[in-house]
């Protein structure tokens, strides 16, 4: 028997028509069926059902309190829009639906990530790829930002510097492992926990889709950049670990002094001296990095969290540049290491 807490919209009537059939076949079931009040604590219930998505969910979380906001199923006028749609729906999205001009918009698919022109009627909508650490000027005085991707971000991190100096002297090899929720929320067979857990695998060898970003923007400033990425499904959550290594004769010493020099204007971006670990940067807008030389092979470890600076956090990094806002604004997050 479980103790089951149905959180239901009050004034839609789908949603009571459904909460009243489910918790009749959940009684018939055997189990007990509450009907949480507002405020009410839901911490003895083994399972919470929420229906209605106009700010029901947020009951349902033990957010009341902390958040009035309201889900909404109509496009108003603001000045910033997070697109959240999935890869390759942003661009036919914008195009069927009619957004004030002046609003000014965060996309986080792959849509417009080479910086790709939309037009709709006699609205032009110029993209700006949103990696502060490599365009912050630019994303300043952006009206529209295609926000990296997870994996892009990592990369480009570790290698922005290298590139500019010209110390890659070969080939780039890179291996990252990322968790589960780098696959985004549908589930897959891969995705499901039975499948996940104590098991690894590589996907997209060689061809990634990151890739083409990647090398669009390393190309930028420093032209035939070549990338061997090795994507790799890891057995956790959220995190990625990322490594990559070139040859070079310049010292390692040079090069972490290049790298600090580089990212000291940059809050969120940290050179470590000793060898790094996933959790230091989970729950965490931050991207820390680690060089070290073996011969003549320079390696570079990044990490972050997929979910912050690989999605959101980054969004709200490039909303605070864009609006004249504090950049660390709403991102001193606290890593759950500590």
């Amino acid at each position: 028997m479980a103790v089951v807490g149905l959180v239901v919209h009050e004034r839609r009537q789908e949603a009571i028509d459904q909460a009243a059939d489910l918790a009749q076949w959940l009684s018939d079931e055997g189990h007990v069926v509450h009907h949480p009040l507002v405020g009410e604590s839901s911490h003895d219930l083994d399972l919470v059902v929420s229906l209605g998505g106009d700010g029901s969910i947020l009951r349902a979380v033990d957010l009341i309190g902390e958040s009035d906001i309201k889900f909404i199923d109509e496009i108003k006028d603001c000045d910033v829009m997070f697109l959240c749609l999935g890869h390759n729906k942003s661009e036919d999205f914008l195009r069927k639906t009619s957004i004030n001009k002046k609003t000014k918009i965060i996309d986080l698919s792959q849509d417009f990530r080479l910086e790709k022109l939309f037009t709709r009627n006699d609205v032009k909508r110029d993209f700006v790829y949103g990696l502060p650490e490599l365009y912050k000027n630019r994303i300043k005085t952006a009206k529209n930002i295609s926000n990296p991707g997870c994996f892009a971000t990592a990369i480009e991190l570790g290698l922005i510097p290298s590139v500019l100096e010209k110390y890659i002297q070969s080939e780039i090899h890179t291996n990252a492992i990322t968790g589960s929720t780098g696959a985004g929320i549908i589930p897959s067979e891969t995705t499901h926990f039975s499948w996940r857990d104590n098991n690894i695998s590589t996907y997209n060898v060689f061809n990634h889709r990151h890739l083409n970003e990647i090398c669009h923007h390393l190309d930028k400033i420093h032209c035939d950049i070549k990338i061997n990425f090795i994507p790799v499904r890891g057995n956790f959550s959220r995190g990625i670990f990322c490594s990559s290594y070139f040859e070079s004769n310049v010292e390692i010493e040079a090069i972490k002094e290049t790298y600090i020099n580089y990212y000291k204007n940059h809050p969120f971006v940290h050179i470590s001296e000793k060898e790094i670990c996933l959790k230091e940067v989970i729950n965490t807008n931050k991207c820390i990095l680690h060089l070290s030389k073996v011969n003549n092979k320079i390696l570079i470890t990044s990490i972050i969290d997929n979910l912050i600076k690989g999605a959101s956090g980054q969004a709200i990094q490039n909303m605070n540049l864009m609006l004249g806002f504090e950049e660390m604004t709403g991102l001193n997050l606290k890593s759950s290491i500590f």
